[in-house]
């Protein structure tokens, strides 16, 4: 068996992989040699070698842009379902077409993006892997992003359902992703005022990078990950400082 991170003979699906943490994956997957496509909504210049427009909650679009992938590169090898995201908004004040839609492209996109890809990696001689970027939000409460956090959670149980169906010729793992610094950071927090306040919330001092999340990935679908499946791995800086320690620091 061979150990390493060269991905050079893979194929890979990056949703959402232009920007954000999608973007910091995608360049991971490409500095292992993977050939790398991504997809998302919109037009975007290529990380690696394609990107196409596909609404990820349109199950049609997603069946033909994995038969696209595979009658272009002839495998897919690596699918990272990593669109998604939720504005800001209270679940009392939500619409019922709200939480729906958050939903949709929290959960039942991604559930509809593995089921075509293990279609395709169930009859390759190498099987494939799966990456679900999952959220810090599905282990805890998630207030004003409730629908987000629930649906997370569902990703996290789909994803050990499916690593025990599916087994043992595709693999199922999932990332449970915490505080990533990106281009909207600033947008959210505050600016640098605000993101070093975050900062001081989080173990390890910082909101991570987009690519260490992709380190993660990248693993994950490795040969150094060979016997790992079903598995959500927190990628979270050690996790929040306990509301007790503050308070204490407080008085």
């Amino acid at each position: 068996m061979t150990l390493d991170l060269d991905l050079g003979n893979r194929v890979v699906l990056v949703t959402g992989g232009t920007r954000g943490v999608g973007l910091g994956i995608s360049r991971r997957f490409v500095d292992a040699g993977a050939t790398v496509v991504t997809c998302a909504r919109s037009a975007a210049d290529p990380v690696g070698v394609a990107h196409h427009e596909c609404d990820v909650r349109d199950p049609v679009a997603v069946s033909d842009l994995v038969a696209r992938i595979v009658a272009d590169h002839g495998a897919l090898d690596v699918l990272v379902n990593n669109a998604g995201g939720a504005p800001y908004a209270l679940a009392a004040d939500a619409s019922a077409n709200f939480h729906s839609k958050v939903t949709g492209l929290n959960l039942l996109a991604p559930l509809t993006l593995m089921q075509a890809a293990n279609a395709v990696m169930q009859r390759q001689d190498g099987g494939g892997a799966i990456v679900n970027v999952s959220s810090v939000s599905a282990l805890r409460p998630s207030p004003g992003t409730a629908s987000y956090g629930a649906a997370k959670a569902g990703l996290d149980s789909l994803t050990r359902t499916l690593a025990v169906e599916w087994a043992p010729r595709v693999r199922v793992n999932a990332i449970d992703v915490g505080l990533v610094r990106t281009e909207q950071t600033d947008l959210h927090y505050g600016g640098e005022e605000g993101i070093a306040a975050i900062d001081r919330t989080i173990p390890l001092g910082r909101l991570a990078e987009p690519e260490e999340v992709g380190g993660v990935a990248v693993f994950l679908a490795s040969s150094l990950a060979s016997y790992v499946s079903g598995a959500c791995i927190e990628c979270h800086g050690g996790g929040e400082r306990p509301a007790f320690l503050t308070a204490l620091d407080a008085r």
